[in-house]
């Protein structure tokens, strides 16, 4: 900063903060998901790259007080140079609810996705089936953020911005559904929408996948193979078409999954490395 002999002044030192939040990477990238990385990426992307990591020894010394995720809003308070601690706003817009029950009903039809999340995990391709619904789980382009800060600094993102952002996507490490409720719903909400894996699901002959739950792996098999209709799932809603999904229900549980649910991740891997 220059004074207005157009010298510059020595660099402010931020005052500590006792029981700060302290990002656990202690160098190199902040984020250890997917999703985080995700994150971070696009907003290197966005072209805030180098601004951000001016904040990222701010993450790392506890600088952060604070940070709360609501739908459409972080908000967060970070100790700068002043005694009066900072408030740091990054705004998101949130989905309407007409939107998140197209996106509940596409995750419905992938067994793999309600297993994955019911598990605590976010799927490596769930950005698809926001897509598929017309949607983008991250921002999309830089003005579908909102930011604010009430330090001097002109520059967007500031270092406290910056040091706001890589404790979000540390929260989105510890808790994927973070991501969710930043578009405006909830771990409840989302995981109550959600049937369980053989829940009420018909099989071929028009029983439930319970109700053939004991069926012994030799019977089963018998009639695997048999022509029959195709099961809608995955492939009518995403556009794939896993060999998988184009054979019958077998009506065989493995440890309470269905069989096609156990073989479709190999089948996925399959077709990805080919």
């Amino acid at each position: 900063m220059r004074n207005n002999l157009g010298r510059f002044y020595p660099e402010a030192k931020p005052l500590a903060v006792v029981n700060g939040l302290t990002a656990r990477s202690t160098r190199g990238a902040i984020g250890s998901s997917w999703w985080s990385k995700r994150f971070i990426s696009i907003l290197d992307g966005f072209g805030m790259g180098s601004r951000l990591q001016r904040g990222r020894a701010y993450a790392r010394k506890g600088q952060v007080i604070s940070l709360d995720i609501t739908p459409g809003l972080v908000a967060a308070r970070v100790q700068g140079s002043t005694p009066r601690p900072y408030s740091v706003q990054i705004s998101l817009g949130i989905f309407r609810d007409a939107q998140w029950e197209q996106v509940q009903q596409i995750l419905n039809q992938d067994a793999w996705f309600v297993a994955s999340l019911l598990d605590g995990q976010m799927p490596e391709d769930i950005e698809r089936v926001f897509e598929a619904a017309g949607l983008s789980l991250f921002p999309a382009s830089r003005r579908e953020l909102s930011l604010s800060c009430s330090c001097p600094d002109s520059a967007v993102p500031c270092k406290h911005l910056a040091a706001a952002f890589y404790l979000l996507a540390e929260r989105f490490d510890e808790d994927p559904f973070s991501i969710l409720a930043w578009r405006g719903r909830d771990r409840e909400s989302l995981l109550g929408s959600l049937h369980p894996i053989g829940q009420d699901t018909k099989t071929a002959d028009g029983g439930t996948a319970e109700q053939e739950a004991g069926t012994p792996l030799e019977e089963a098999l018998e009639g695997f193979y048999q022509s029959g209709p195709m099961p809608a799932g995955r492939s009518e809603a995403l556009g794939t078409a896993l060999l998988i999904d184009q054979l019958p229900s077998s009506g065989v549980t493995v440890r309470s999954m269905a069989l096609e649910d156990v073989l479709r991740p190999i089948y996925r891997a399959l077709r990805e490395n080919r």
